[in-house]
């Protein structure tokens, strides 16, 4: 539910099928996980971050695993859990899992809905998922991390669509608001990261969807681009990605709270191509970990 822009997180992932409820047994397919001991595993997962490469994930962990020592052990190794199916990867540190979901809304769907019954089987209580990543900033320099506060499809609506049984299903785009203050607050602390808040919108694919010129195919000129993204910063878009419609609307359907922040390689006002240095980007590329990293360790009490 939304009450002035606050999701009311319940205590639990709410699934919406019932079909679930006849069913003796569950198989998570693209995890390579079964129903048995689920909660004894999961049971105390808080948070969950998610981004699309699987090394990036797997040096998330590694870094989560360094920021909270103490909290967990940092001697044991990082084990791919879902590493059997071949198709995601995840890595739980404590009470964080950190998984990848691929390149775009579909990839990411199906890893959400296998997360999402795996949560609630595990009876997780009051889990916040948190989208870290890359994307092409709307007038805002290199290295500018943008936390979205609304997701956006190609049409500029907060809406995310499927095609489901024939027909054309759309679902609603909601971020909780509050979850966005709290981590602008903690990024105004970090006196390294520059941060934005702003919308975000969710291409369907890397090149022609996000206006770019130097793409396969290209069938609109250089100035219909400049209108388009032009009409994008006007409209309060910061950054173009490929996910954030998708697991905005799918974690509120299910009563999760979510959060969306990516770092922007670029400036798509200036240019298509990254020519960042690959030791600044790097350092770009881990900003969005850091920030969630530390607000994950501001919930837990460091200090």
């Amino acid at each position: 539910m939304e009450q002035n822009g606050k999701i009311q997180n319940s205590e639990v992932c709410q699934l919406k099928n019932e079909h679930l409820k006849s069913m003796t047994s569950d198989y998570l397919y693209h995890f390579g996980l079964n129903t048995d001991n689920l909660q004894e595993r999961f049971g105390d997962v808080k948070f969950v971050c998610v981004g699309g490469s699987a090394h990036r994930m797997k040096m998330f962990a590694e870094y989560l695993r360094e920021q909270l020592a103490g909290y967990v052990s940092v001697g044991d190794d990082l084990n791919d859990i879902t590493g059997a199916a071949h198709r995601y990867s995840m890595y739980k540190v404590g009470p964080v899992l950190s998984v990848s979901h691929g390149i775009g809304a579909p990839s990411l769907a199906v890893m959400l809905d296998e997360l999402f019954k795996l949560l609630y089987y595990a009876k997780c209580t009051s889990v916040t998922i948190f989208r870290i990543g890359t994307s092409g900033g709307i007038g805002v320099q290199p290295g500018t991390v943008v936390i979205t506060d609304q997701a956006l499809n190609g049409f500029l609506q907060p809406h995310y669509e499927q095609i489901i049984l024939g027909k054309v299903i759309t679902r609603e785009a909601v971020l909780d608001k509050t979850l966005v203050s709290e981590i602008k607050a903690v990024a105004e602390k970090m006196d390294d990261i520059e941060v934005v808040t702003g919308g975000t919108m969710c291409a369907a694919d890397f090149y022609e969807a996000q206006g770019r010129l130097d793409g396969s195919v290209c069938n609109y000129t250089a100035d219909d681009k400049k209108q388009f993204l032009q009409k994008l910063f006007n409209a309060g878009v910061r950054n173009i990605e490929m996910e954030s419609v998708c697991i905005a609307a799918k974690c509120h359907l299910v009563n999760i709270k979510c959060a969306i922040v990516c770092v922007a390689l670029l400036n798509r006002l200036h240019g298509d191509q990254i020519t960042t240095p690959p030791e600044l980007y790097k350092k770009y590329e881990l900003r969005p970990q850091r920030l969630v990293t530390q607000f994950i360790k501001t919930k837990l009490g460091f200090k």
